[in-house]
């Protein structure tokens, strides 16, 4: 079982201790595609999966999915989240648990609080089942939301190939998120389809984050260090593994050799663990 570096009490006293200023942000890894990120005043939340849902629906299955990783922490106990975004429908990042958690807590606090919701407007039924109330934010590809010196734009994805519903509505998204002068691409879980590059190579991506378990409609870690090089991304954070004994992938293994080889910057996080982006 993989330990988190930060867990429980140690990573809430992290994400606590952590000062953000308009120049530099901070992001957590919570596992799968989950990132906790705090910058100024706010707390976003992308594709959290913080329960064993999907270890408890598959337990006895032909597709086990057993865990490799302990949970870094409750979802109760992350505090006032801002906002909550959403790739797309699959469990293991629009969890009901997590987000029951996450809006029970902060009902019930002192003062009451409601994280905004963001989702494919495709999967909106969904979603607010999940979630309990209302989607605040839908979003379809090339749509912006934002306000003062945030905001996200959506960006297809194709997990497997651009699925749309009959109002062509995409139903898998990746994020770009723009905290002032530093600038986040979230893919969710795709492959490289045409036009994805010349669409994201304009957008001045920091850091793209970028799913390596090469399985299930995913793409690779070779071909992950090959886009963030072909976006321009200053640097690569791979995710999507480590979660799930039948769906993981080695960083070592294509990666980190593929990032080497065509000078594409890149940062391994480890569970739990803060990286610190600070911009000019």
């Amino acid at each position: 079982m993989i330990e988190p570096v930060l867990s429980d009490d140690a990573f809430v006293g992290d994400v606590e201790s952590a000062r953000p200023d308009a120049r530099t942000l901070h992001v957590w890894w919570l596992g799968q595609s989950g990132y906790l990120v705090k910058w100024n005043s706010g707390r976003l939340l992308i594709d959290p999966y913080l329960s064993d849902s999907l270890t408890e629906k598959y337990a006895g299955s032909d597709r086990p999915h057993v865990r490799l990783s302990r949970r870094v922490v409750d979802p109760a106990r992350l505090g006032k989240i801002s906002v909550i975004t959403a790739t797309h429908q699959h469990t293991d990042h629009l969890d009901e648990r997590t987000l029951r958690a996450i809006r029970e807590a902060d009902l019930k606090a002192d003062e009451p609080w409601l994280p905004m919701l963001v989702a494919p407007r495709a999967i909106r039924e969904i979603a607010e089942q999940r979630w309990g109330g209302d989607v605040n934010v839908l979003l379809n590809d090339n749509e912006t939301y934002g306000w003062g010196d945030f905001s996200i734009r959506a960006v297809a994805a194709a997990h497997d190939r651009l699925e749309r519903n009959g109002r062509g509505w995409s139903h898998y998204l990746g994020y770009v998120f723009r905290f002032g002068s530093i600038c986040i691409y979230h893919s969710g879980d795709t492959v490289v389809y045409d036009g994805m590059v010349e669409q994201l190579r304009p957008m001045g991506i920091d850091v793209a984050i970028l799913p390596i378990n090469g399985k299930l409609h995913n793409m690779n870690g070779a071909e992950a260090a090959k886009l963030g090089k072909a976006i321009g991304a200053k640097r690569v954070v791979p995710c999507h593994y480590d979660m799930f004994e039948f769906n993981t992938a080695d960083p070592r293994e294509k990666f980190i050799p593929e990032c080497e080889r065509i000078g594409q910057a890149y940062h391994i996080l480890r569970l739990g663990e803060r990286l610190t982006l600070q911009n000019g």
